[in-house]
């Protein structure tokens, strides 16, 4: 059999499928820039949890303890899982860490009459576990849930980004298709009605549907992903804290401007890399980041939302050029973009 470092060469090498024809997405990777290395194999993942303010958060942690950090936020309704097969492609030149947050994975699940679930605790629990890890910057890769964490981290600490990986995050209104609607019925009275009408996005045939919609070949998906989350979802009282999620989720629509003004002020090196067919962030979503980030590097993967599950080995080839590329090494300052 090929080895993973030439069959990642073989990817980088041939053509991505777009998803829509849009002029300003990139139809293949770059060439491998200078110093790009290839993955090793077999890294050492550490599974590890700390506790921050009485909740234990899990993380996966990988890679030299002095390299520069990639934090991987996850979405819903996943966690750190998701990134299990993207962080060994990752962690011979990264410090990588991916961390559920509560209510999620193998973080705790603190009773919602302590713990206020919600985008902003997020952000302050995954700002304080870096601390905690002393990690004093990273480049963020954000996923859904996984962006109004990681872009109220950046409105919090906006010198200690150092780039952004973007893959179905949304920060726009064209990203958010009408499968929002019951949403911002939600948001608009908060009435039990329209919130009960949100419990039937917490049925395993939803969780499967986001992970098989707009997948060319569903054999290539594992089934074990949706069947990990929907364990962790049908917890005693975990559908009422998504609920309250789904809720809290119009604050981070709130902050786009915020957002788009960090975008505009800090301008990190950005790698936009988006499953075309998503149903929950279109393609639209995507082309936005472009309004105020124009050197942003955009890929649409004929994908769908969870593009990791089919399309990892594309996005980590896009990533260790991008990152090679943008990334300080070894007090080595980043191209100049």
């Amino acid at each position: 059999m090929p080895s993973l470092s030439r069959t990642l060469l073989a990817i980088g090498a041939t053509a991505l499928c777009l998803g829509l024809p849009l002029p300003a997405a990139r139809s293949a990777p770059p060439a491998p820039a200078p110093g790009a290395s290839q993955p090793v194999l077999q890294p050492t993942i550490h599974y590890r949890s700390k506790t921050i303010d009485g909740v234990d958060v899990f993380y996966r942690e990988a890679g030299p303890a002095d390299a520069p950090v990639l934090l991987l936020l996850h979405g819903f309704p996943s966690s750190s899982h998701m990134f299990r097969n993207l962080i060994p492609l990752l962690a011979d030149r990264y410090r990588v860490i991916a961390p559920d947050y509560p209510g999620f994975g193998h973080s705790a699940v603190p009773d919602r009459a302590r713990f206020s679930y919600g985008f902003a605790a997020y952000a302050g629990l995954v700002d304080r576990l870096m601390g905690e890890l002393h990690a004093s910057s990273y480049a963020l890769y954000v996923m859904d849930y996984g962006a109004p964490v990681g872009y109220r981290l950046a409105l919090m600490h906006p010198e200690r980004v150092t780039a952004l990986v973007v893959q179905n995050g949304n920060a726009y209104e064209e990203g958010l298709s009408p499968f929002w609607t019951p949403l911002k019925a939600y948001w608009a009275d908060g009435s039990q009605a329209n919130r009960n009408a949100l419990r039937a996005g917490l049925t395993r045939e939803a969780t499967r549907t986001q992970y098989v919609n707009g997948v060319s070949d569903v054999s290539r998906i594992d089934p074990d992903t949706w069947l990990v989350d929907q364990a962790l979802l049908d917890r005693p009282g975990v559908d009422e804290i998504m609920l309250d999620l789904f809720k809290d989720y119009a604050s981070n629509v709130a902050l786009y401007p915020a957002f788009h003004a960090f975008f505009r002020e800090r301008h990190p090196p950005t790698l936009v890399v988006w499953g075309a067919n998503d149903e929950i962030f279109p393609a639209a979503g995507a082309q936005a980041y472009l309004k105020d980030l124009p050197k942003a590097e955009l890929y649409l993967l004929d994908s769908g939302h969870f593009a990791l599950e089919d399309k990892g080995p594309e996005i980590a080839t896009l990533m260790r050029d991008f990152l090679a590329r943008s990334l300080p090494v070894k007090g080595n300052r980043p191209a100049a973009r």
